[in-house]
Parts: structure tokens; sequence; C-alpha cells
């Protein structure tokens, strides 16, 4: 069967130009793609035979063969080189596809650009009560910051950077060996694409020096131990004009002598006189705020009873009602008590054993105890 010609397949006439010729190709091979068209043995021959048309077209050599002898340029025993019709260069392969799979992805065929800047991190430290009202903070960070000689080009007084000779600017050169291709980071650009001619004397052609940045943060109110705040842009400057990083502040919410935070809610231990618990009262509590609440203490009160305060907790970061407070009362046992204080309490004691249930919790434990031990008898 006589083989296609390879400008019928590529449907180009014999005088376009490499930019015509690449169309078409680029075209015909997105519409002819086997992921497109799973399964499809035609649309497979297809692409390969369109592959086989570019793989010629594409290179003067080759189309200057095609033109004078056709397919016979590269049967078995011509002085061509390569194979449209002995088999791939893959070389060249990798090439073709380089712009068709970019353009899959959505854009042209990529160069290198200049280095982005590396992210840095800010441990910023703030109180509870910070953390409840939010703040504003002026921080300092240690950065590389653009070079202000150059201004950030990395060129002797502001001169921008030229491609680099050695991969044409695309960051990577790629070296052929024997069935393989390889491809590394160009190592006269170490991958950026560019060159200086005239390197800044003051950053050595880097774009960027040590300094200092200072920068206002604002902590939102209700922001939690842990949490990390981005400021897009304000990491360390990039090589040659490359793009900044981004700065992260990890917030730690220093400990309270007073509150335990858990989300939204604040906990609270509050001792309470014992003569308040026996007979009921009223305490004055703190919120972190720094309000003072009075809650009401019940007669006979006793340890770890919690008195919930609605709304008096942390507010919601993002907006919303603020959570609760929580307080937990501890029946404080007095110290040094007074010769006369003793008497009363031993008069208090022995009036309690002539009647019962003054302290329920010791005297049904005792009662247990009391069952237990009788069992262990039996």
């Amino acid at each position: 069967m006589a083989r296609r010609d390879y400008y019928e397949i590529l449907g180009v006439s014999r005088t376009a130009d490499e930019a015509e010729i690449k169309r078409a190709y680029r075209r015909l091979a997105m519409k002819y793609h086997p992921d497109r068209n799973p399964g499809d043995r035609e649309a497979e021959a297809r692409f390969k035979e369109i592959n086989e048309a570019y793989e010629v077209l594409r290179d003067p050599q080759k189309r200057a063969a095609y033109d004078r002898y056709g397919h016979a340029a590269f049967e078995a025993g011509t002085a061509t080189g390569g194979g449209a019709g002995g088999g791939f260069d893959f070389a060249s392969f990798t090439e073709a596809f380089e712009d068709l799979f970019a353009e899959f992805m959505g854009g042209g065929r990529r160069r290198a650009s200049a280095t982005r800047g590396a992210d840095l991190r800010y441990n910023l430290t703030i109180t509870l009560e910070e953390a409840f009202a939010g703040k504003r903070v002026q921080i300092r960070v240690p950065t590389a910051v653009p070079c202000e000689a150059c201004r950030g080009t990395g060129g002797e007084g502001g001169a921008e950077p030229a491609p680099c000779p050695t991969c044409r600017g695309f960051g990577r050169v790629r070296t052929s060996q024997g069935f393989f291709t390889l491809e590394r980071t160009c190592p006269h650009c170490h991958g950026t694409g560019q060159f200086v001619r005239r390197p800044c004397r003051r950053c050595a052609g880097s774009g960027r020096v040590e300094g200092e940045r200072v920068l206002a943060v604002d902590v939102p109110p209700g922001v939690e131990d842990g949490m990390r705040i981005r400021l897009a842009g304000e990491g360390e400057a990039g090589l040659r004009g490359g793009p900044p990083g981004d700065l992260y502040i990890f917030v730690t919410v220093a400990p309270h002598r007073l509150f335990r935070r858990e989300g939204r809610d604040l906990y609270c231990r509050v001792p309470i006189p014992m003569t308040t618990a026996a007979l009921g009262g009223e305490i004055e509590v703190p919120t972190v705020e720094g309000r003072r609440l009075r809650i009401a203490i019940p007669e006979g009160t006793q340890t770890g009873k919690v008195v919930r305060l609605r709304g008096h907790g942390m507010p919601e970061l993002h907006g919303g009602p603020r959570g609760d407070m929580f307080v937990e009362l501890v029946v404080e046992t007095p110290v040094n008590l007074t010769r006369r204080q003793k008497e009363l309490l031993r008069e208090f004691e022995k009036a309690g054993r002539e009647r019962e249930r003054h302290h329920p919790q010791s005297e049904g434990f005792f009662a247990k105890v009391k069952e237990l031990w009788d069992e262990l008898r039996e």
C-alpha cells in the first residue's frame, strides 16, 4: 500500500512555513490524542501517522530530504539518519510534544523564570486577653529584601538579565545518549533561564540583600493557640526580581493564671469559704474582659459544683455568639484557727453527732464501706 504524503496528512501545502506546520500538527494531535479517544484504534493510527509526518517536516534537513526523495529518503540504506519510517527519534519526540502537553495544561511552552523567594515563619506569643479582644502588633522580620542598587534585577545599575546562552532561557538542557535523551538543570544559570552579564556589586547578582522588614499584623478576636496567619508576598524576596514568598505567623496563646480555655469556652476554679458553702451566699468572679460577676452559692454547696455563665467565654473567630464560662467551686478548709474557733467547731461536730445527714457524701461513702466489709466477713 502506498504511503500517504506527509503534507497531506497534516493538511498543509508544500510551501507552508514552520509556524503553519506546527499549528496544523497541534490541532490534529489534540484531536486524535489517545487520551481523548480511548479505545479508538483508528484515532490511534491517525495519531501515529500525524507524529511521523510532523517529526520529518519540523526538521529542515529531514524536510529537504523528503521533498527531494519522498519516503525513500528514510528507507533502509539511505543516509538521512533518523527514522520517519523506521522508528522514532525520541529526542525529537520529546521536543515535539512539549508544546502540545503545555496546551493541554492551559498554557504555552514553559520557560524558566526568576526564582521565587522562600516562605518564612514568625512565632508570635499573645495573652488570652489579646486573643479575646484582638490586637494589631508590629513585628520585625529578618529576611532577604530586594537590592536597592539594582532594583532587584541583579544587574549592575538595574540592567535586566538576558536569556541564558546555554539553555536559551529554558533553564534546562538536554543531552542524548544513544536511544535515551536526558534532561537536567542548566549548569550555567542553575535553572533560572537568565544570565546577568555584569552582576550588581552590592548583591553579587542575586537581586536581594539581607535586611529587616517591619510589618503590622492584625490578630483577629477569637484566635486560638496554634493557629497561623498567612501574609501573602511578605516572605523572602525572590532571586533577580522573582516573586516573593509568603510569611506565616504562628500564634501561641500564653497560659493564663486564672482561666483554662477549650475552644470558645473558659474554665475557672474558684475557692469559697466553708461557711459560705454551708450557709449559702454570693461571691464575685472575674471575666476575661475584666468585668466582675456576682453568682449565688446555694446552701450546702459541695466541692466540684459547676456554675455555667452563658455568653461569657471567648468570641467566635469569624463572628457569631460567644462561648460560655464554667466556674468550678472548691470548698476551702480554714487554717490557722484561734482557740475560740476550734471550740466552736468542736461544738458543731458534737451537735452533728446527735443528728444525721449533715454530711451526705461522707455518710454515703462510709455506708458503702461498711457494706463491703460485711460482705467480706461472710
